[in-house]
């Protein structure tokens, strides 16, 4: 890691001495006192960060609550996901609406895919000069957080970006390791008369995770013994267990004008490419779990004695071949077809008293579909449906429109209506566990999704209504507490999903308060969907300018709250949440206090978390047996270089 920060620092400055050494000629008036001109800065709107869909923003080094909210190891607004103890492990998921649905099916093992960059995580660049990011943040121990890049523009057409996000944190716990690396390459290209554009990523990409199970005995955690406070003198269900995810993607995309120069009417050919691997593995040498003088078999029955090693592989390739007819007056007609292939495979078929399990999915879906792009004044519409014409049933609608009214009010309305194919976790799955091993032909999800958003100068809120029918989902099968055996289900009932957000910041003198909540309900037969009906986010803090302007501070407080529910656990052999219903977590304020300031384009960042925790008792926990974060102090910073 530290080799890594200094070849990051190194090709920064060596970047900037070029660029400085090019802006920067000698003046033939220079000998005769006359100071020579400097190169003028370039404007803040020529460092463009641009996402696949071509939404364009730029880099900003301001420092607002928002920065603050997006100070994590994910990098965003996390409000709506709960940590787990060590940084870099999985989350668990308050808010249902974050959830994204695609027709395609996924290789699954969700709790490994929250750091997971996808295709549409990844940006690319247009700069003036060369730009460099990094970010620094402290763990919980032994380790640190690292993202870093570099962005240069050869050229006005021609763009790479390189990027690496590490980190190395060892926990509070006993085997809670976090190892993880986000590797991201990219190039932007277009030719000089505009008619072919081309952008090309690759990334590689693992996270290691010691995996404990969680603690044994909630009554040693809860009795504020001092003896406890050492979280690694609390006994865990798993030593030496842990779970290892790799994956590796070759994307682009490109089109290319037919028609040699840009007018009212335009065809174009599009082309896109994916090309990925993915790889899971569960690890544990010990097999039976040790509580108090008891052994016991966590997860069941095994064909193994020791050194049990599970391992998963997946690769996939996608292509999208297409042509867009655009109109200066009616927007962008695109009509296009896809092909998704996949294998989903072990190493061996299991003969099992209650059936066969087979090796491998694998399959060839094909697709056509026509997508509508409207822009106009300030109306930004999208229109896509998909549907299969291979014999798998799969269509995907999709209807997006956006009413800019001012800079300050805009309204978006979107619908999804969803038929989707399983993940391949659901239908097969392999383990040296005996009740872990199953294949299965579940039906495909369909989902219905209406969201209303409204971003005005008033307050921001959003409407979500969702209707899931034949939901797949995880739960538990052992009756025995101290076991843990999980095994997919299909509910054969409708589910009703229904979320109001409202957010609003009041500003007085040099004092704000922002504000966050979240209200959701469920209607069900069965608690197979739980949230919490209400999540809120709230924050009081103080900002002023010190030091002739040349510092600004920002300072205050923010309480994080959830209702009591049933969330779900999480189980390590399958990197799955599963629904249980037997123990409710929640109701317990989490405050923070920072301290943040911006001095030129550093941003610096103290927070001290969860510091009421010994206020409120031991009483937080992001899953059953697994305890929320104690009081810590965490600080770091967020660095661009302008060269």
């Amino acid at each position: 890691m530290r080799n890594l920060i200094i070849v990051f620092l190194l090709l920064s400055f060596s970047f900037g001495f070029s660029q400085n050494k090019n802006a920067e000629k000698p003046n033939p008036k220079a000998t005769s006192g006359a100071s020579p001109k400097k190169a003028p800065k370039a404007a803040y709107n020529q460092y463009r960060i641009i996402t696949l869909q071509r939404d364009t923003t730029y880099v900003d080094t301001s420092l607002s609550i928002k920065k603050e909210y997006e100070y994590n190891y994910l990098r965003k607004d996390i409000f709506g996901l709960l940590p787990f103890a060590n940084e870099g492990q999985t989350y668990a998921r308050l808010d249902y609406g974050l959830k994204a649905h695609a027709a395609f099916p996924e290789i699954g093992f969700s709790g490994k895919q929250f750091n997971y960059m996808g295709v549409s995580d990844i940006k690319y660049y247009s700069v003036a000069t060369p730009l460099t990011e990094l970010y620094f943040k402290t763990v919980m121990e032994q380790g640190q957080s690292l993202d870093a890049f570099i962005a240069v523009n050869t050229s006005e057409r021609l763009n790479f970006s390189i990027a690496f996000k590490g980190l190395r944190s060892l926990g509070k716990y006993i085997n809670q390791l976090s190892s993880t690396g986000n590797f991201r390459f990219t190039t932007s290209y277009n030719t000089l008369n505009k008619r072919y554009y081309l952008n090309f990523h690759f990334t590689g990409q693992d996270f290691l995770n010691g995996e404990n199970g969680g603690i044994t005995t909630v009554d040693n955690f809860e009795s504020g013994d001092p003896a406890y406070d050492n979280r690694a003198r609390l006994e865990v269900y798993l030593t030496d267990a842990s779970t290892f995810m790799k994956g590796k993607r070759i994307f682009f995309d490109h089109n290319f004008r037919i028609n040699s120069t840009k007018g009212n009417n335009n065809l174009y050919l599009t082309h896109q490419f994916n090309y990925e691997n993915k790889f899971f593995e569960y690890n544990q040498k010990t097999v039976l779990s040790t509580v108090g003088n008891q052994k016991i078999q966590r997860f069941g029955d095994s064909y193994l004695s020791s050194n049990i090693n599970d391992q998963t592989r997946y690769n996939r390739m996608y292509n999208k071949v297409g042509a867009v007819y655009e109109n200066s007056l009616l927007g962008k007609f695109q009509f296009f077809a896809e092909d998704f292939r996949y294998n989903y495979y072990y190493n061996k078929v299991l003969i099992l008293q209650n059936g066969t399990v087979p090796s491998s999915l694998n399959d060839d879906i094909n697709t056509v579909g026509g997508q509508y792009d409207y822009r106009k004044n300030k109306w930004n519409g999208t229109f896509v449906y998909t549907n299969s014409v291979s014999h798998q049933s799969l269509s995907n609608f999709d209807a997006k429109l956006r009413y800019r009214l001012n800079d300050k009010n805009e309204f978006v309305f979107q619908y999804q209506m969803l038929n989707k194919i399983p993940d391949h976790n659901y239908n097969l799955y392999q383990s040296s566990y005996v009740n872990y091993n199953w294949y299965h032909t579940f039906k495909n999800e369909k989902i219905k999704n209406l969201e209303a958003t409204a971003k005005t100068q008033w307050l921001d809120a959003s409407l979500q209504l969702t209707s899931l029918n034949d939901y797949l989902y995880f739960s538990k099968d052992a009756s025995d507490p101290q076991q843990q055996i999980i095994s997919p289900k299909q509910y054969d009932k409708t589910i009703n999903y229904l979320s109001v957000k409202v957010g609003r910041e009041f500003k007085w003198w040099k004092l704000a308060l922002d504000n966050t909540v979240l209200y959701q309900q469920v209607d069900q037969k069965d608690d197979v969907l739980n949230v919490p009906k209400i999540v809120t986010r709230n924050s009081l803090y103080f900002t002023d300018y010190f030091f002739k302007k040349a510092l600004y501070l920002q300072t205050g407080f923010t309480l994080n709250y959830f209702t009591k529910f049933y969330i779900n656990d999480y189980n390590p052999v399958t990197a799955e949440a599963f629904v249980q219903n037997e123990r409710k977590i929640g109701n317990f304020p989490m405050v923070d206090f920072f301290v943040n300031a911006r001095i030129r384009q550093t941003r610096i960042f103290v927070k001290a978390e969860h510091f009421n925790s010994k206020m409120t008792g031991n009483h937080f926990y992001t899953a059953p047996n697994y305890p929320y974060r104690d009081f810590m102090i965490r600080f770091g910073l967020v660095w661009n270089f302008f060269q």
